[in-house]
């Protein structure tokens, strides 16, 4: 095992350790279920762990760096873990980002340029901490040097242990997901496939081949709540125990399991100049994961009107009133229930 020093890091002493050992939308079922086919797998030699992609959501920050200064917690003996914090700059300011969201940046076109790029230029910061990352973790794509990322978010929203899965087809990540529903509450967010404007790979866990993002709340940004860093230290820790059974030939059996897929955006209602007119209902606030129902309250205008939603069938919102969405337009995530149904997995001898 050895350390080394993070190319991302603009304080001086920062490292990214490194633990080393020798030794597009599928077509459902008509009951939204969907089977995957049976994978080939060798073992996973290299894991990522970041924290701090965006730089006020503390836990993640917090247990890396408490990872960089004692990589024993995240060492197991059959694959390397690097541990990084992947927006030093926007973790030293405490904030989202610098210039614009380091987990929407990762496209090809974004990716190719050179890293060496003059600071004089106006190329946005977290398109070049995206490219060096893209360095230390992939090349992105199928040939990544990394074989599984996990990336460490907070949220305002009541999501609870939530689990995102980028990839609805990846049966490694289904198993993994299966394994931390039996062992605590994880409700599973499906971000891949979305309906109408599509959704390109471009989060941060996409620099390996197969990923998580651990999704965690409710907590305020810019502060740490110590039951929510406890529990994704847990899930974190879990999912090191799979990757490490996984590898050392542990057979996991077909499995299925119930995620949220989106269906659709919903944004608060605003005026013409793109004001908001309404906040979120308080019978809607903190409902995260529970039916809504058509003609449900979800929001409360300024003069105490109640507007209802408006939608035909019973969906599942998720980061209802997340804070950082506000400028993205985006109230909350409509979601559909759908079965993942995974092949027995076990690793390639």
């Amino acid at each position: 095992m050895r350390s080394i020093i993070c190319p991302l890091a603009p304080l001086a002493g920062q490292l990214v350790h490194v633990v080393r050992f020798t030794g597009s939308r599928r077509h459902l079922h008509a009951d939204n279920q969907h089977k995957m086919a049976s994978p080939t797998l060798k073992p996973l030699k290299r894991v990522g762990i970041l924290g701090g992609t965006h730089g006020n959501e503390l836990s993640g920050v917090y247990l890396v760096k408490k990872w960089l200064k004692d990589k024993t917690p995240v060492t197991r003996s059959t694959f390397e873990t690097t541990v990084c914090i992947s927006n030093p700059r926007a973790v030293e300011k405490c904030v989202r980002y610098i210039d614009t969201d380091l987990n929407r940046v990762f496209t090809e076109e974004n990716l190719r340029a050179d890293v060496e790029i003059p600071s004089d230029t106006n190329v946005p910061y977290e398109i070049l901490t995206a490219r060096k990352l893209n360095k230390v973790f992939g090349p992105m794509g199928p040939y990544s040097g990394t074989d599984f990322m996990l990336d460490l978010h907070n949220t305002t929203s009541n999501m609870r242990n939530c689990i995102i899965l980028e990839r609805e087809e990846d049966a490694l990540t289904t198993h993994l997901a299966n394994y931390l529903q039996k062992l605590l509450p994880c409700p599973l967010f499906l971000k891949h496939n979305r309906p109408k404007d599509g959704f390109r790979l471009v989060a941060t866990v996409n620099l390996a081949k197969h990923g998580i993002s651990i999704e965690i709340g409710p907590q305020a940004h810019g502060t740490l709540v110590a039951e929510v860093y406890q529990r994704m230290e847990e899930i974190t820790h879990h999912a090191l125990d799979f990757i490490e059974k996984f590898n050392q030939g542990h057979e996991f059996p077909e499995c299925t399991v119930e995620a949220h897929r989106i269906l659709e955006k919903v944004d608060f209602p605003r005026d013409k100049d793109g004001e908001l007119t309404a906040m979120i209902h308080p019978k809607f606030q903190d409902k995260d994961w529970e039916p809504l129902n058509p003609g449900d309250p979800i929001f409360l205008s300024f003069n105490g009107e109640t507007i209802s939603y408006k939608g035909d069938t019973t969906v599942y919102p998720a980061f209802i009133n997340e804070a950082s969405y506000y400028e993205k337009g985006l109230a909350f995530w409509a979601m559909e229930k759908v079965k993942l149904t995974a092949p027995t997995l076990k690793v390639q001898e």
